[in-house]
């Protein structure tokens, strides 16, 4: 992880992310390149004006490799977000740059973030598909939140998980 950078994404990234974000989720098998999910997961400009976008990027040749959309509680990205938590959504890596820490650098940054501002619980709801990431998930330390597993659409289950920080 220490060829990485974790930034904010600048506007310059945006279709860089938007490509990103869709890769990965259709190479995992999770959208289909046309989908309406795979317009949001495109529309990194939209999630660059309201809410926070973080970008990995290689440190020596500056390249963005994954990105991370870090949201608050009734904002227009939350999900399951409740008062005191902050949320992450649509982190992805490039298939390229899987195995590099990548995804586990943008999260711990997201749990940077909540620590510093006083946050007292990371939250996330993720696709029951989505083994590889619930690995990641678990061995950083977030649990399962059964109580707030949910399904946007029908066939479509979502399972949330939750990293505790004392304040």
């Amino acid at each position: 992880m220490a060829d990485l950078i974790i930034r904010p994404a600048r506007e310059a990234d945006l279709p860089v992310i938007g490509a990103i974000t869709v890769e990965a989720y259709r190479v995992d098998g999770f959208v289909d390149a046309h989908d309406d999910y795979a317009r949001i997961l495109a529309d990194a400009a939209s999630r660059f004006r309201e809410a926070e976008l973080l970008v990995a990027a290689d440190s020596a040749s500056g390249e963005v490799l994954g990105s991370v959309t870090v949201v608050l509680p009734a904002t227009r990205y939350a999900e399951i977000s409740q008062p005191g938590e902050l949320e992450f959504r649509m982190l992805s890596v490039a298939s390229a740059a899987r195995g590099r820490g990548v995804g586990e650098a943008l999260v711990r940054t997201v749990i940077d973030r909540a620590r510093a501002a006083g946050i007292g619980q990371v939250v996330l709801s993720s696709s029951e598909k989505m083994l590889a990431a619930h690995r990641l998930y678990e061995r950083i330390g977030f649990t399962r939140l059964p109580e707030r597993d949910w399904a946007p659409v029908p066939g479509i289950n979502l399972v949330a998980y939750a990293y505790g920080l004392p304040l």
